[in-house]
């Protein structure tokens, strides 16, 4: 029986790759004179990765916008449950990331990826001539991210690093220091589960707290790094990250859940390791919420660096 944010993303338009993952082709293109214009440099596939607990229903906007903005380009969404993210291992999470990374390459790597088959493997270092723009939302967005550049890593560690020409980064990354951001993380975990709870919200955000404290303790009597620890470090390491892609940070100061300082020291730390970094700070928007708040100016700002990106790549 298909679950809900199945049903949801078909009525999207949303092929299931996973459970996790989906895919949509775009439509026909129009050549009426009111048809939305392309551009042999836009993206051709764009890879949304949604933050946690995002459903259907709430991305539906960044969908549309990303249509109108791009409307040749494939679209991949990945959808983040935030309990997921926090237990899997790296390995699971990067096994769920396998479809986007066959959906961008145009074959499979299923079997390069977990066997020993060395024609499979030798195809990897050479891919289709997409455009890729990723947009990551939140920091469970950015688990999965990095889980997508784990998996491309493992499945041929002689190859470059996961092609893609830009990275958005709409609210992430933050901190990843424990004791000072329990708070806004056991709220973020309780708002996904809140509605499911008969009793109020501070009870819900205390279980979501001893959870997490459970969890960073596990994890330190292992020596093993928490997810948001590894993504946060993967995305600007040119190892994993393409140091050729241009990254775009969105983040505002009302935001309640990703410090806007903790942000900044990231985007610093890019521009210091050889990344082209931009960033656009919005007035008032609260946690992923600048699209909503600020609609123009965010996607005048994706397809701004997305110039600059392709303008980099040919120079």
């Amino acid at each position: 029986m298909a679950t809900a944010t199945e049903r949801e993303s078909l009525l999207l338009g949303f092929t299931p790759l996973n459970p996790q993952v989906y895919f949509q082709n775009p439509p026909p293109l129009s050549t009426t004179p009111s048809s939305p214009s392309t551009s042999n440099t836009d993206p051709t596939t764009v890879i949304i990765y949604g933050w946690g607990d995002a459903r259907p229903k709430h991305v539906q906007k960044y969908v549309d916008g990303y249509r109108a903005l791009y409307p040749a380009a494939k679209l991949v969404l990945i959808y983040s449950p935030i309990l997921k993210a926090l237990y899997q291992t790296l390995e699971a999470r990067s096994h769920s990331m396998v479809p986007v990374l066959e959906t961008v390459l145009g074959r499979s790597i299923q079997s390069a990826t977990y066997a020993e088959d060395r024609a499979l493997r030798e195809t990897l270092h050479t891919h289709a001539a997409d455009r890729v723009l990723v947009h990551v939302m939140s920091n469970t967005g950015g688990i999965n991210f990095a889980a997508t550049l784990h998996a491309y890593q493992q499945s041929d560690p002689a190859a470059k690093p996961f092609p893609h020409q830009m990275l958005v980064c709409d609210s992430t990354p933050g901190s990843t220091h424990f004791l000072s951001n329990i708070a806004p993380w056991s709220r973020a975990l309780a708002l996904g589960v809140a509605g499911y709870m008969p009793w109020p919200f501070i009870m819900t955000q205390g279980l979501a707290a001893a959870f997490l404290g459970t969890l960073h303790g596990v994890g330190w009597l292992l020596g093993m790094p928490s997810a948001a620890e590894f993504s946060t470090n993967a995305v600007n390491d040119p190892a994993l990250s393409d140091i050729g892609a241009r990254k775009l940070y969105l983040y505002s100061k009302a935001d309640d859940i990703i410090h806007w300082e903790d942000l900044e020291e990231h985007a610093a730390q890019a521009r210091e390791r050889g990344y082209q970094v931009d960033a656009e700070m919005f007035e008032g928007s609260p946690h992923v919420g600048h699209m909503r708040a600020h609609p123009e100016q965010y996607w005048a700002a994706i397809a701004r660096s997305w110039k600059a990106a392709v303008g980099d790549k040919q120079a």
